[in-house]
């Protein structure tokens, strides 16, 4: 049967942007150069209304129906249930991406449909095993992205943007840790401010003593060859290992990075990190993804190949995954092994896709922890409970 590629959310809001969109040789930069920052008013962390997630908050938007559809090779689906952990031991703290549609540099403080999705997709999964904490920050927003693409430039207030991001982490650490290990998580730009909490920070000070994991996907990080340390922390090396930092930059395994791409970017002899989530908990290659039932923006539900009524779907068998190296790259490469004389869908979103061209150098940005979000829950399990186990005297 034909198959259809599907497009992610994001994609949709960039090719709806302008006609003038950037074509697939203009690297975005990753980093702004800083704006230099006007006065701006700290927010009040103790006030429930600046977060999306958490557990005091009332209408908490990691509180929601995260039920999947397993579909088999052979077109036989099942019910994937989700249950929340009742009593969970430890904490996990979550910086979003880039989805603000807001028509300015910042984004406001007024989570729109674009906040709740991403929380949806990234997030809310690991309320099965952690304690959820997402602050709602004044993030570079997408319209200030594509500007920045256009033009090199960024007049979005980086200092803002911090400002809230640790004054949400501070307030947590005060009111909130006592004394709980704690996963720190987020994807490409929120990512990127996890990676300035971590130099600026955190690692040197008591937080670090916290600090279970850090799961900082889709946003390029080198290991100092010096230290063996990225961002002041080692890098993974197994499910049990903590105070350690995972990340990958997924592509397509049959269209590797190009030269350009920021994504897996390595720095010389200091190569970019990449480290299966798979590989870590000792599921060898085999991903274990949650996609949408429908991406935001699209007006009918994603083609998985079987019609699905759950928010989101799991492919047993069709995702595996490996990190591979170039002269210049390391990255996550995604192999999908379809067969299309079966019912089941031989393609998955998360390709960027400008007026109809596809951005060969952000490879499956879009979707870097829906491909492995099983993964990565399950990681925080097993580095949680090591975290746990090293705090209790023999």
């Amino acid at each position: 049967m034909l198959k259809k590629l599907l497009i992610g959310a994001a994609a949709l809001v960039l090719s709806s942007c302008s006609k003038d969109a950037p074509k697939s040789n203009e690297t975005p930069v990753l980093e702004p150069a800083a704006a230099e920052a006007p006065g701006f008013e700290h927010n009040d962390y103790a006030d429930m209304e600046d977060w999306l997630c958490h557990p005091d908050k009332a209408s908490d938007a990691c509180a929601i129906d995260l039920t999947a559809t397993a579909i088999a090779a052979d077109g036989t689906t099942s019910i994937i249930p989700f249950e929340p952990a009742a009593t969970p031991e430890f904490d996990c703290f979550y910086i979003y991406p880039t989805v603000s549609f807001d028509p300015t540099p910042n984004s406001d403080m007024t989570p729109g449909p674009e906040e709740l999705n991403v929380v949806a997709n990234q997030f809310a999964r690991y309320g099965e095993t952690c304690r959820l904490f997402a602050p709602i920050y004044r993030q570079r927003t997408l319209l200030e992205l594509r500007a920045q693409m256009m033009t090199g430039q960024s007049t979005a207030n980086a200092e803002m943007r911090y400002a809230d991001v640790i004054d949400s982490w501070n307030t947590y650490m005060q009111d909130q840790n006592n004394g709980r290990g704690v996963v720190l998580i987020g994807h490409s730009q929120g990512a990127g401010m996890i990676y300035d909490m971590l130099k600026t920070d955190i690692v040197g000070s008591d937080a670090q003593a916290n600090l279970i994991a850090v799961h900082a996907i889709g946003f390029p990080t080198t290991i100092d060859t010096a230290t063996g340390k990225a961002a002041g922390l080692p890098v993974c090396k197994s499910g049990t290992e903590t105070g350690c930092l995972v990340n990958f930059e997924s592509f397509r395994a049959t269209a590797p990075p190009p030269a350009d791409s920021r994504f897996g970017l390595a720095n010389g002899d200091d190569r970019a990190v990449c480290n299966s989530p798979a590989a870590l908990i000792g599921d060898g290659d085999v991903l274990n993804a949650f996609m949408p039932r429908q991406s935001l923006g699209r007006p009918a539900p994603n083609d998985y190949g079987v019609p699905v009524e759950t928010p989101f779907v799991s492919l047993p068998g069709l995702l595996t995954a490996t990190c591979e190296t170039n002269d210049t790259h390391d990255w996550l490469a995604i192999t999908i092994n379809a067969d299309p004389v079966d019912p089941r869908a031989d393609n998955i979103p998360g390709d960027v896709i400008i007026n109809g061209e596809i951005l060969a150098d952000w490879g499956l940005h879009l979707v870097d922890m829906n491909l492995a979000m099983g993964n990565l829950v399950e990681l925080a399990k097993t580095e949680g409970a090591a975290w746990q186990a090293a705090q209790t005297p023999e």
